[in-house]
Formats: C-alpha cells, structure tokens, sequence
C-alpha cells in the first residue's frame, strides 16, 4: 500500500453534519424503491469494526448510517485516495463525516484512536466492488478478481490488522494501569480526548470485536430505468462500465428491491494467537509510548522482540482474515434465484443441458422446504412465506417468473412446452464489468457458492424428486398452510391496523387442523368454516367424525383468525384455491372424499363441486348464504364501489370499510365484517348460481328454519337449482345460524345418515 502523508490533525468528525447526513439519508431512502431489512442481534452491534461485502456502490453509503440509527455511535470508513487528491466540496465533506483515504499513512493508529472513543469503523475488506459475487476459487479458497492485475487476489488484511493492534495497545493500557504508571495513562487519555484514566481503563478491559456482516440485493434486475435514460440524455456517450452500473445499481435504487443486511457472530482477533504471541506481546507491551507503535512493530520494529512478534501478527492477521470473511459469506440471504441458479449451474456442470419443467419445481419447492429447517442458512423471507413459493407446482410463481425472464432475455435458457433448455452462453466467461447484465445466473450461483449447503441441498433433492414421497409432500402442504397463517398474524399484527383489534374477541385457535383416526374407514372429510370464522369453528364437529373412522382435515381461508384487516385483503378466488388445497393434501391420504361446508364454506364446498374430482363423493352443504336475511346486504355493491372509489381519491381507506357484526361465537369470529368480504361472498354466490346445474353429486342440504342471518327461503332455490339425481334437504328448528358448529337439532346424526348412504353407494365397508 502507498503511503501519502496527510495532516496528522486530521478533522474530527462534524456531528452536526453527521446528524444531517442521516436526515438525509432517511429522506431519500424514504423516496427510493429499496426494502431494507436489518437483522442484527443488538449485542452485536456493539462491536467495533464493521465488515461488509461490496456489490454495488449505493451500498457504501448504508451501513454506518443503521448503525448510527440503531446504537447512535458516529462511524468512521475508509475510501478510495482519488477523492482526497483535491481540496473540494466532496473531500472536504468526506474529511468531515469520518471517511479516511485508504493510503493515510496513519491510517490504523486514527481508526483505533476513534473506536477508543466509542465510535465504529465500517470497513470493506474485498478492496472493491465485486461484480460478478465470485468469491472462491476452484480449490475453495477465498480470492477475488482485481481489476488493477486482473488477476485474483486475496481479500484485504487490514481489518484484522487494525484490531489486532487495538488489542495489544489495549494490553498496554492494561499494563500501566497495573504499574500504577498515571503519567502515562493520562497522556494517552489526553491524546485519544477520553474524559478521564477509569474510562481509559474501561475501553481497555472491553473486548475488541469483528462484526462480519452481508449486504444481499434481491433481484438484480437490469433493465434500462430512469437514471440511465437521463445520464444518458446530457452525457456524450457513456462507457460500458459506467451503462453497466447505472442499469444494474439504478435499478437497485428504483425498482422495488430488497436488501437484507445480516450480521454474523462477533470474530475475537485474539481467536488465532498462540502462546508465543501472547509471551511475545507481555514482553512488548511495555515499550509502547504511542498507539502509532503498536501499528509499526512490523514496519519499523526496535528490536528482535517486536519484529518477531510484527511476524506473528502477519499470520494471526491471516487466519482472522479467512473467518471473518467466511462469516460475511455465510450471512448470505439465499432467494429461489440463487436456488434457480445453482441447479442450472449443476446440470450444466454434468453435462445436462435441459430439464422438465416440472421435475425444476420440484426440485425447488422440495429444496425449499428442507432449508426452511437448516439452522445455518438464512432464508429470504419469500423462501419462508408459503404465498411466495407453493405455487411454484402451477408454475404461476412470479418471483420465478421473472428470473426466468430474464434469463432468456440475456440468451441464457431457452423454454418450450415441457422443458428448459441451457444455451452455451450459460459456460461462457463473462467481462468483470458486464457479468452482471451477460449472465446473472453465474452472479446468483457465485453469491450462493460459499454456502454449500444449498448446492448439497439441491443435489439431494434432485434424487428425491425422482421417487417423491406423496405423504412427505401432503404434509408439507400442510405445514405451509400453517405457516401462512403465521405470516399473516405478523403481517395484521402491526400498529397500523390496531384501530379495531381491541375489538376483537376472538381467543379460538385459528389453525388448520389434520386428524387421522386410529382405525380408517377409507373415507375423508374436508370441512369448510364460514365467513368471518376460523377452522376453530368445526374442530369439535372434525373430532366427532374421526371417532367414526374419518380422516378429518379442517380448512382455514385466507384472512379469517387474524384480523379483519387481513379479511379485507382477500378474494373469493383467494378462499378457494385454500379449499383445493385443503382437497389435494387431503386426497394423498384418501381415495374418497365428502366435503362439508358451513355457510360461506358450503357454496365453496359447492363450488369445489363443479370441478368433478374423481375422489369426490359428495357434499354437504349447510346454510348456504343464497340470501341474506338483513335486506342492507344488498347495499354492499353500493358500499364497496363507494370505499373503491373513495380510496382511488384519496388517502382516507373509504366511507364505511367495516360493519359492526355481534357474533354467535365471538371466540371464533370477527367482530367487524369488511365490506370487501361480503362483495366478494356477492360474486362468488353469483358465479356459484350458474355452476349448479353442472354439479352432479350427491348433496345435502341443511339450513335453519329461522336462521336470523341466511334466509331459509335461499335453501329449495338452491335444491331446484342442483343438477345431482341424488340430493336431499333438511331443515333444522332452530333460531340460530351455528347449527353445524352447536349440532342443533340432532345436526350431525342427519348427516351421519347422509355419509353411511353414500359409504353403501361407493361399497365402502364402514
């Protein structure tokens, strides 16, 4: 490293300027399109040295800035020398918000005297951006590509260095203190501007700490944004490097991009010394005056002693080097475009150069849910959010989509009917500076690569997609099924939308249910709760038909047991495809099926229904809600078109977004209905009251003869209209709408006798 000498009185940083910085700083990244996620344990952001990869150069101007908002200590950086060649607004500024040149030739000694004072120091230990994320070699060595040689280099010593002089001239403190040397302890308190020798003594007691931390973008996109097009309007012609970086770190800036930023366990720069740098240092120590000594024991050693111990601190510096760099690359947020890219990678490297599409989503989905129990691996939070990855079977994923997208767009894979191809750009070696629009599925494969995990992970999955186990899948359709549930609990239980869960009631647990009995009969019972309920809502009922020998799976639609919030959210398709799920992990275990659906869980049975399953066998469908007993129901068209519209305008949500609603069971349901919910029940009964000539199974029909919410009068409308030859009714007495979940009326014997017909039917022996 060249040395430039600089003003020792090299500025302290400005915090009035500071504080500005990250004003504005907040203010802009309020404005860009950028989903910054920090996930840090508070204790480790007590460290000290900070140790981040580098992408792209939007980056470098983050992390000292969370570090400042969550802990509120100053940061010091390092950058390039070019910008303090010349005495202007930039350099000056830099000077001013503790950014250092990297070439100062105190460069160690200013840093540790700032981390004395309680202040951290961000460092970027790859010396550069590193466009194409390759970070090991083929032996599994950590190097990178230097533009300068273009060749690859080993990463950076100097964090470990700058630490490791921390701890010895900490040592040294330590030593005066224990010699009871006050003349010396207080010159180096007035020299480092600490108010006083105990708080010397206490910074030298406190342990120094690496913090290697990841910074993953996600996606990369590379599309032309308007930063390009307005760079490229008033400039003469841009370089190929500089339209590479305004395309990909425009797009970082612009385009609904997240970035996780994770940090690792704290690295000791202690870890790597043995018993003869520890004798050698206790011999050192004392002949340290000055914190710039500490720094020159190899550079510019007195004796034997400290040139031997400057030696030792080489080695030691390297091996700190390796674990702190192996943590940067393990706090990787792997997505399904680093799993998309490793598996193509993988094929390609043996040779493969297509696959089947569905044996890709396979392998994906079965990856994904084995990394989703790995304890090393941190996931994206779309790899752990079922909404964002079980559709990857119906190849109707979008995330997958557009990495798809992309990749054909750069003549990397090439797609028809049933398979995808990999095109022999995919082996091409890529120009450092265009990798990342050339091939950014060798990008993605590079940043995963040091997690092997995931490759291993892969490969196995591969295998087991070949000889998938049907219960091993069902049963993952159900965890995600659970699991959604848990993400749309975090998701409604914010602040924001608090306004009315003091209202709410309910305490019933929400959860999908799967009961298998002891002894099967060889019949499944898919059950379907109601508008504003939860699964809660016929558990009792699904114990009940296990003790006869069925196997019971019980059904939670989007949006119910969380918050009204959520409800509101939601579609008529979205309850759906919840009850053709809830079929299809069903079926795995069965090979007939009744559906039992209550309210607006039976015109979803019904519509199930219209699809002619061959495991099907019947429904059971219980107040339907054909028609409303409260007439103002008919105003909910109205009402929404009214919220619509008043929400396009303006901020306010809309007139009347929630109805008060007092429920039977405020255990299990909401006490505010969203008006978009009863819109939507409006269009499903309206799709439903065209499909029913075409259901030809078996049905029951069951409603309350003074049901105070569903009209009765709605129940033979729905009989006349079914086109099933074996269809029956019956009517409960009963004043009240729960007559499923309460059994009014002898409820469940009826449709006792309603399933032992059709097990006599399907000569199924009960």
């Amino acid at each position: 490293m060249n040395k430039t000498p600089y003003p020792d009185d090299w500025p302290d940083i400005d915090t009035k300027l500071y504080n500005r910085s990250v004003k504005l700083f907040n203010a802009v990244k309020n404005m860009l399109s950028v989903k910054l996620d920090l996930h840090a344990d508070p204790q480790v952001l007590e460290g000290d040295i900070f140790l981040f990869n580098h992408f792209s150069r939007f980056e470098t101007f983050i992390p000292q800035f969370l570090i400042y908002e969550k802990t509120g200590a100053y940061s010091c950086s390092i950058a390039s020398a070019e910008f303090f060649q010349e005495d202007n607004v930039l350099s000056r500024y830099l000077k001013h918000v503790g950014v250092f040149p990297h070439n100062h030739d105190r460069l160690f000694a200013l840093l540790a005297g700032h981390i004395l004072r309680g202040r951290k120091v961000i460092i970027f230990p790859e010396g550069g951006m590193v466009k194409d994320r390759r970070v090991i070699d083929k032996r599994g060595h950590y190097s990178i590509y230097s533009r300068v040689t273009g060749n690859r280099r080993k990463l950076h010593t100097g964090p470990a260095v700058l630490a490791q002089g921390l701890e010895t001239f900490k040592a040294a403190i330590r030593h005066a203190h224990s010699q009871n040397d006050v003349a010396l302890l207080r010159q180096w308190k007035d020299a480092l501007q600490i108010d006083s020798i105990d708080q010397l003594i206490a910074v030298a007691n406190k342990p120094t700490l690496m913090v290697p931390a990841n910074i993953t973008f996600y996606p990369i996109r590379s599309s032309e944004n308007l930063l390009f097009k307005s760079v490229e309007l008033f400039s003469n012609g841009l370089s190929l490097r500089q339209s590479e970086e305004l395309l990909i770190e425009g797009n970082i800036m612009l385009k609904n991009t997240d970035m996780d930023i994770r940090m690792g366990n704290p690295v000791d720069p202690c870890g790597a010394w043995g018993w003869r740098t520890r004798y050698l240092m206790n011999k050192v120590i004392p002949e340290i005056n000055t914190i710039d000594d500490v720094f020159t024991l190899n550079s510019r050693p007195k004796n034997w002693r400290q040139r031997l111990l400057g030696s030792y601190f080489i080695k030691n510096a390297q091996c700190s080097r390796d674990r702190y760099m192996e943590g940067i690359y393990a706090n990787v947020t792997i997505n399904l475009s680093h799993l998309a890219a490793t598996l193509i990678m993988h094929y390609v490297g043996q040779g493969r150069m297509y696959i089947e599409k569905d044996k890709f989503y396979s392998i994906l989905y079965i990856a994904i849910k084995h990394l989703q129990n790995n304890t090393v691996i941190h996931l994206h939070r779309s790899l752990l959010n079922p909404d964002d990855y079980s559709d990857l079977f119906k190849a109707a994923n979008k995330r997958f989509d557009y990495f798809m997208c992309v990749a054909k767009e750069a003549g990397l894979i090439k797609e028809d009917e049933n398979y995808y191809r990999f095109l022999p750009k995919l082996c091409v070696e890529s120009d450092f500076d265009t990798i990342r629009l050339e091939n950014p599925i060798a990008v993605y494969n590079n940043e995963a690569a040091p997690q092997h995990t995931v490759r291993d992970t892969l490969i196995d999955a591969i295998g087991e997609c070949s000889n998938a186990d049907k219960d091993k899948l069902a049963a993952w359709h159900f965890e995600d099924e659970c699991r959604t549930l848990a993400w749309e609990k975090q998701a409604y239980s914010k602040p924001l939308f608090g306004d009315i869960s003091y209202e709410e009631a309910a305490v019933a647990d929400p959860s999908p249910f799967f009961i298998q009995p002891e002894l099967a009969n060889g019949f499944g019972v898919l059950l379907v709760h109601g508008l504003l309920a939860s699964p809660a809502e016929l558990r009792a009922y699904g114990e009940y038909l296990v003790k006869q020998g069925y196997t019971v799976l019980g059904v939670r639609l989007k949006g119910h047991g969380t918050s009204p919030y959520a409800l509101r959210d939601q579609s008529w398709e979205d309850w759906y495809r919840c009850v053709q799920r809830g079929f299809n992990i069903l079926k795995v275990h069965c090979s007939h099926i009744l559906v039992a659906g209550f309210s607006t869980g039976g015109a979803l049975a019904l519509k199930l229904a219209t699809e002619h399953y061959p495991e099907m066998i019947g429904v059971i469908a219980v107040s339907v809600p054909l028609k409303f007993v409260n007439p103002a129901f008919m105003l909910v068209p109205l009402l929404h078109g009214t919220n619509k519209l008043v929400a396009w305008v303006s901020a306010f949500e809309g007139v009347k977004p929630f109805i008060d609603n007092e429920p039977e069971h405020p255990g299990i349901n909401y006490r505010n209905t969203p008006v978009r919910a009863l819109y939507e029940l409006r269009l499903l009964i309206a799709q439903l009251d065209e499909l029913l000539p075409q259901i030809s199974l078996p049905v029951l029909i069951m409603y309350g003869d003074e049901d105070p919410i569903v009209s009765p009068k709605g129940a033979p409308i729905l009989m006349a209209k079914l086109g099933s030859k074996h269809k029956q009714i019956h009517a409960i007495k009963s004043q009240r709408h729960g007559i499923l979940m309460e059994n009014i009326g002898g409820a469940w014997r009826v449709i006792d006798g309603f399933l032992n017909e059709l097990s006599a039917d399907n000569k199924i022996k009960m």
